[in-house]
This record gives C-alpha cells, structure tokens and sequence, in this order.
C-alpha cells in the first residue's frame, strides 16, 4: 500500500484552496451583465393575496423587472413538488398542496416568496423590495402539528382535509399489540424530538443564465446534487428542456441535507433571467435562511416498549406526528416513513414492531431531511426509551442494551432493514472502556463534593445508509434511481481525471476520491483531479446526500478503475511481450511479476493513445464508464456514552466527556472520517442542549437570527474520544459502510441520558437549556 493510498491519514487536498479564500463559490460568480434579484416575502403565515402594487417599486432607481405569481402562472411554470410517494394505510395517495415558486393567492408560512424584484444592484434591489405594496386578508394560522390535526383548525391546502397528508404504517400491530398485553413490563413515554434550521455556513444562492443566442439556460446553484435538479427543473417546473439546461453547483459550503432539494429561488432566477433579459443572482441574507431554507426533524410520538419476565423486548408500537410545514419539500414524504419507521429496531432483535406515521401540514417553514434524516429520530425514539425502561427495571442501561442485541446476521427486522454485517457488542465494550464506565459513580461521588450533579448516559446506534438500490427504493415510491455513475479518463501523459456524480461539499471528495485511485493505479494523488458538480461536464448522477459518497460513489469509480486496470493490462503485455494474467500495477509501473521488465504507467497511457502499438482489435485511448446500484442499504453502528456535570444552582451543563465507537466498515482515510464525526457530535449536542426553532402561536419564527437559535460553540464541546471497529459491508467492493451522519444520529439521545440520569428525572425536552434544567432540578425536589 502506497502512503497515499486507502487507510492513510492523507491530509485533504481541497483545503489549501479553502483555507487561502481561493474557493469558489455561487456568490463570487459573475456573469457579464448580471443583475441581482430580492425576494418579497410574505409578513404572515397565513393570508390570502388580495392586491399586488407593484408600480412605486418599478420606479425605482435601479431597477429592470418585478414579477409576480401571476406572470410565472401565465409562462407555464409549474409548481415545486415531493418526488417520494407515500400512500395512506387505506390505499390512498399522500395529499400534495400546490407550491408555487411565487405564490398566486394565497401565503402558507412566514418566507413564503411572493414577488422578486431584478435590479442592477443588491441594495437597489432589497430597496425596491419593500416599496412593493401587498394587501393581504389574514387568515389563521396553526403552527403545532398535533392541534393542526384538531377539528376546526385552519385548513392549509383544500387537498388535504384536516391537514392531514398521510396516515401510514409498517410493521404487524396485532402482533405488537398481543407482546404489549402479555409483557411483564410496558415502558411508556412521549418524546418530542425538536424542529431544528440546518445553517450551513454559506446560505443558498442562485444565480440564473438565459443565452437567448443558444437558446440555453445555465444555473449555478448551492446545491448537493445537482443532475436532480436539472431533472426537476426540467420535467416537472418547465424551465427548459434538459438538453437546454446546464447546472453548476461549484464550491459548496456545507449542506447537510438542506442543499438537496430544488427551491423556489433557482427556479425564479432562470425564469426571471428569460424575462428580463438579463442574468440574475440571488443570494440569501442569514435572517432569510432561516425563514425559507427546509428545516429538520420537529416529530411528536408516543412510544410502548414490551419487555417479558426476563427483560427481552417483545414489542414496540410507536405513534408519530411529523410536521412537514407548509408545503412537501422534495424528499420531505420518505423522512419520515421509510427513513424512520424502518430503523425502530436499532441494534435489538425485537420480534413485533408496528409504526403509525400522521404527516401534517403547518403554517411553517417546509421541513426535509437534515443530517440524518429520520434515523435521528428513530435513534432519539428508541435510545430514551431504553434508558427509561433500564431505570424502570433496576437495571444497567449497558447490559439490557447487550441482552437485546442482534448477534446473528444477516438479520432480517420486522419493519424492512436486513442487517448484513455487524458486532455491537464490540462497539458497547470499546465505548464503555474508553469511557472508564466502571468508574463512574467515583466521579459522581467526587462530583457531589464539589456542590455538581453528575450523570452519565449512552446511545447505541443504528443507520441504513448508501440509500439504494434503486428497485427497493423504487417499490416503496421513490421517483428517482439511487445509483452512481463514475468516468475515469486516463489521459496520454498518465494523468487521471475522474467524474463523479457525487457531489463534495465538505466531505473530502478530492482527497479520498484519489486515494482509491493511488490504491488501484499506484500513481499519485496529486496526479489525480476529481471532477463533479456540473451536469455539462459530468454524466447523470444522483449527487451526495445519506452518507453514499462512499459507499455508492466510490464503488462506481471501483468499478470503472476495474476496465481501465484490465484494459492497462492488456496494453502493459503487449508492449512487454508477457502474459496478461502475470501483468501487476505497482509503484506507478505495469510490471511482469517475479521479474524486472516493466513499463511506467505514463508510458503505457501514451501507447494507448498514439495507438502505434495496441493488441489486434484494441480501441485506443483508455476512459472507461460505470454506474453502481448496490444490492443493500449499508449499517454503520456504534455506541456513544456522554458524561455530563450540572450546576444545579444555573442549570448550566457541561459535557466532561464524550466518547463514540463506532463501524464503518472499511475506511478510506481515517482522518477525514474523525472529521466527520466530530461534526456530527457537535450538531447531535447542539440539538441537545442549545438549538430549537420556535414559532409563536400566530406563526412568527422566534428563532430567526443567530441572537435567538443558539448554535454550539467551541466552549461547549468537549475533546471528544472517538475510535471505530470493522465488520466490512459485504453489500459493495469497496466494504465501506459510510459515516457521515452518525454522530447526528448518535449524541442527542446520549446527552439526554446524561443530564436525566444527573438530575434523577424521567424526562425533559430538547434543547435542554440551562432554563429548562433549572426547572427540571426544581421539579424533583418536590
């Protein structure tokens, strides 16, 4: 193995360009001739559009267009939609509301886009924005998904009567319900696991091209998958056909499942270019991310867990509210259905399991997936039930987790997963160790001393990631493949560009993608560029989301290097007169093995190309394609154990310690999958203890700046201890499992363990602040 190659610690090459403010991204873009748009948003969550005046702000310095809902209506544009289906348990289809791109009659949320405004500046633009005049008849609003349900709560979408847009379940309820009547014991518990805003740290941005020469439009977009787009863009809105359509997601600053979808914005940008004649960028304010970008998680679910005489779960029944906002977001519809319900068994063999999913339209921002999408929330669902039920039998919460574990694989659950390859065991003993977990309550006790509570809990994980295949995923509604493609170019000087569907926007791409390629070709890394994100450039892919990167993505580029290894083979022979089957790629040569001949790899490419010297019947050049459809979903698992010391006079928590163990299978490059961890943990905490979007009762984001939805900062994150073990994923070449999302998944309901376990409680809410802790500490006292 070569220093670069698969396994080493290879520091990413991306950064220097990163750290040196040489990135490019969608806001320095620009376009001869471009002009800046500003949205007018609506005031309220809900209302009916009476009038629109536009005429003040069409006078105003600066300006070249304002457009309505009504001009885009009349041009054919259509509305946004979700490309998941999800049927009702009655057969019925799920309840889409129409989305405008601008809304026509009526606004459904705070931030629903009304009017944009093009004009030669960005100020000039937000100044016109405001001189537009909107007379709006205000409805009311409902904006908690339980009381949206309620009879005669306000009606958000006539589509769907009582805002209800699907009831659907999974798994056997006569099962479940018989395990729950005959258990020894029923634990009991509500959990609420908290509506979250993504914020990555650069905001969304458009910027729409009209070639009114070629007839062509271009779009370059912070987006996570960008092939998707110009598929929606194309099929679904009418933008422009997809031969007419080019979409460039360049440098892209975090995503974290909230770049995935097609918003309103880059629809508007390229229809408004077309209308103005002119190209037009947009780019969101920090206060407007808020508002309009999709949010995360917000479900409410009340949960039964059966245990018998000898504490073996024996059934689980879980009811879950999930509150979609406004309006169905892309992939909103599959969060919590067949990302969520299908993950309730965790690492445990639980023989009957039944999920009843209510999805509900609220006057809110839309809610999709967000870093984990769903199996946070199953995670949360079943690791606070099973610490519940641990203290409720008088047991260790590590043992009852290792008494109910799977050991067996495969192993197929009742709600879908099959487990291909896993040792949970080993995760629960290397976090335990590292955690010092026998020596817990001589920290408690020393703790005591000092006036703190101390409190100590653990998570153990699971995630179905690498979503596909795409025949699964296809059954169950999808409306799109889950594949990846790979094109590897060897070029005639023996560099090596390869094009992938996935998209990088933080993950390592540049460096990890090359590894594998050191690994297979043996030249260097820095000979290796990794093209992506430009549909004019790159064949369709399905782009980066649910930790496939890995797992799809780079078994795609595996099965591409595979022809072009073979192919180098056979040309390596011929020139060295040898066997094919005894050529072997080491050190950047094709060598005879057991000899010295060899040719250098850059000469073999050279002779690929000039064709002077090819087997009989050999094309020249050397580009070899491949599309991946893995045959499984991939498991990462793990345990997490969070230490935590409460000041009860403040309520202020502190994390001490934060431990993660976790499988991921084969790893690539283990400095990067740390990296990715730590910021898992870091969004998993802040979840936990800081971040909430809260909403008043008329509808108005509280949470809409960085003064009121507190983000984690560097002091409120310990040195995480973080370690991995290995089962290999059998399901694809590379046995990568993916990593991504884990610490997501994994720490928020390892911190609530803690801080329960600190003050002596059943429950509180997330994000337990120092508020909300205080008055937990309070409450047991009486």
């Amino acid at each position: 193995m070569g220093i670069e190659g698969v396994g080493a610690r290879v520091a990413r090459k991306e950064d220097k360009r990163f750290i040196t403010g040489a990135g490019r991204y969608v806001d320095d873009m620009v376009v001869p001739g471009m002009k800046h748009a500003a949205f007018v948003r609506s005031p309220h969550a809900h209302a009916q559009i009476k009038k629109i005046d536009v005429k003040k702000a069409q006078g105003m310095p600066g300006v070249i267009g304002v457009l309505t809902g009504k001009e885009l209506k009349a041009d054919g544009i259509g509305n946004l939609i979700c490309g998941w289906m999800i049927h009702s348990k009655d057969g019925s289809p799920m309840k889409m509301g129409a989305w405008s791109p601008l809304a026509v009659d009526k606004v459904r949320y705070v931030g629903d886009a009304v009017v944009v405004v093009v004009a030669e500046t960005r100020g000039q633009a937000r100044d016109a924005a405001e001189a537009v005049e909107i007379t709006y008849k205000e409805l009311k609003a409902v904006v908690d998904a339980t009381k949206a349900l309620e009879k005669g709560a306000p009606q958000i979408h006539a589509e769907a009567e009582n805002n209800l847009i699907f009831d659907w379940e999974l798994g056997d309820g006569k099962a479940t319900d018989a395990a729950i009547k005959a258990a020894a014991h029923v634990t009991r518990m509500k959990i609420v696991n908290n509506r979250l805003v993504p914020n990555a740290m650069e905001p969304r941005a458009a910027l729409g091209h009209y070639d009114k020469a070629e007839d062509h439009y271009t779009c370059w977009t912070t987006s996570q998958n960008p092939h998707v787009a110009r598929l929606v863009m194309s099929a679904f809105y009418n933008i422009a056909p997809e031969n007419k359509l080019r979409v460039i997601a360049p440098d892209v600053g975090g995503g974290f499942g909230s770049k995935i979808y097609i918003y309103p914005e880059e629809i508007v940008c390229l229809w408004a270019s077309k209308k103005t004649g002119v190209p037009v960028k947009w780019v969101a304010d920090r206060t407007e991310s808020f508002l309009s970008d999709a949010h995360g998680r917000d479900h409410v679910s009340t949960v039964e867990m059966a245990f018998d005489k000898n504490n073996r779960i024996t059934g689980l029944k879980v009811d879950t509210i999930a509150n979609l906002g406004a309006y169905m977001s892309l992939f909103s519809s599959c969060v919590p259905t067949y990302l969520y319900a299908t993950l309730l068994s965790g690492q445990y063999d639980i023989p009957a399991i039944h999920a009843n999913v209510r999805a509900v339209y609220t006057n809110t921002a839309p809610v999709d997936a967000y870093r984990g999408a769903g199996r946070p929330e199953a995670t949360y669902v079943l690791e606070r039930t099973m610490e519940a039920a641990a203290r409720e039998l008088g047991v260790s919460p590590a043992e009852l987790r290792r008494q109910n574990f799977v050991t067996s694989f495969p192993h197929q659950t009742p709600v879908i997963m099959n487990y291909d390859a896993g040792d949970y065991g080993a995760s629960l003993d290397a976090a335990m160790e590292a955690s010092d977990y026998a020596g817990f309550a001589a920290r408690k006790a020393d703790a005591a001393k000092r006036g703190l509570l101390r409190g100590i809990g653990m998570s153990c994980y699971i995630e179905a990631c690498g979503i596909a295949p795409s025949a699964a995923v296809g059954s169950l509604g999808a409306g799109v493949g889950l594949w990846e493609s790979a094109e590897v170019r060897v070029n005639a000087v023996g560099t090596i560009e390869v094009l992938t569907g996935s998209h990088s926007h933080g993950q390592g791409h540049e460096t990890t993608f090359a590894q594998l390629v050191n690994q297979r070709l043996g030249v260097p890394i820095d000979s290796v560029s990794i093209v992506h994100g430009d549909t004019d450039k790159v064949q369709m892919g399905m782009g980066t989301y649910g930790s496939r990167s890995g797992a799809v993505g780079m078994s795609a580029i595996a099965k591409a290097l595979d022809k072009v290894e073979a192919k180098a083979k056979k040309i390596a022979a011929h020139l060295l007169e040898a066997d094919e089957g005894d050529i072997v790629i080491e050190n950047g040569a094709l060598k005879v093995a057991g000899t010295d001949k060899n040719v250098p790899w850059f000469q073999m490419a050279l002779a690929a190309y000039t064709a002077h010297n090819l087997p009989a019947g050999m094309e020249p050049g050397l580009k070899e394609t491949a599309f991946y459809d893995p045959s499984n979903f991939t498991f990462p698992a793990g345990c997490y154990i969070c230490e935590v010391e409460i000041d009860p006079e403040t309520g202020t928590t502190e994390i001490v310690q934060f431990v993660a163990a976790d499988d991921f299978g084969n790893i690539i490059n283990p400095m990067i999958v740390e990296g990715q961890v730590h910021g898992g943990i870091a969004q998993g905490i802040g979840q936990a203890l800081l971040e909430g979007a809260h909403y008043d009762a008329s509808g108005q984001l509280l949470t809409a700046s960085y003064m009121d939805y507190t983000m984690p900062r560097a002091g409120d994150l310990p040195s995480f201890k973080v370690s991995t073990s290995n089962t290999p994923c059998p399901g694809n070449p590379l046995g990568i499992k993916g990593c991504g999302e884990a610490g997501a998944i994994g720490s928020p309901p390892a911190v609530i363990n803690a801080v329960t376990d600190a003050v002596g409680i059943a429950d509180i809410a997330m994000p337990a602040s120092p508020s909300t802790v205080w008055a937990a500490i309070r409450a047991a006292k009486h």
